[in-house]
């Protein structure tokens, strides 16, 4: 795994020079890493609620609503709970390994601290939807996409000040 943050790294650290003037390194990584991810949970999304929730309600039968009903989940909601976990833990990694590495924090702490910060992302993530799709009745590909502009900003403050500090 060292050797493919390292890659990574050279890979990044190639196109930065053109960035020198207007972007710290560690801002450059952040963007190139943060942005690939974004890309990924992008297309994890679209995928996810494309094919394979397919735009469905998602019923859970082990849990009942006070009802007696089985526990109903709309498709956009399911759909970031089954992709937040992936891009949480390639986000970490990422962070970890490629963007903020002079951090004197032990690996525990700092995924204790990412994760809270993640926990406000997404909890914008989950009332932005809420908000953009049922309220403002957008697509919910592109209202994702709104919403994680918002979340980059207040990810890279928290990540650098709290969960990655040096």
């Amino acid at each position: 795994m060292a050797n493919l943050a390292q890659n990574i790294t050279k890979i990044v650290d190639f196109f930065y020079p053109p960035f020198r003037k207007c972007l710290s390194q560690q801002v450059f990584r952040y963007a190139a890493c943060g942005g690939g991810n974004m890309v990924l949970d992008w297309i994890l999304y679209f995928i996810v609620y494309n094919f394979i929730i397919g735009h469905q309600l998602v019923y859970l039968q082990s849990f009942e609503t006070v009802f007696g009903q089985p526990l109903c989940i709309t498709p956009h909601i399911a759909t970031l709970c089954i992709v937040f976990p992936i891009t949480l833990f390639t986000g970490f990694w990422l962070n970890r390994n490629v963007t903020f590495t002079q951090s004197y924090l032990h690996g525990a702490r700092q995924l204790v601290r990412y994760i809270l910060i993640v926990a406000v992302n997404l909890a914008i993530n989950y009332f932005g939807l809420k908000l953009c799709v049922d309220i403002f009745g957008w697509y919910p590909t592109p209202s994702k996409m709104v919403i994680t502009i918002i979340t980059v900003v207040v990810s890279f403050f928290g990540q650098k000040y709290f969960s990655f500090r040096s």
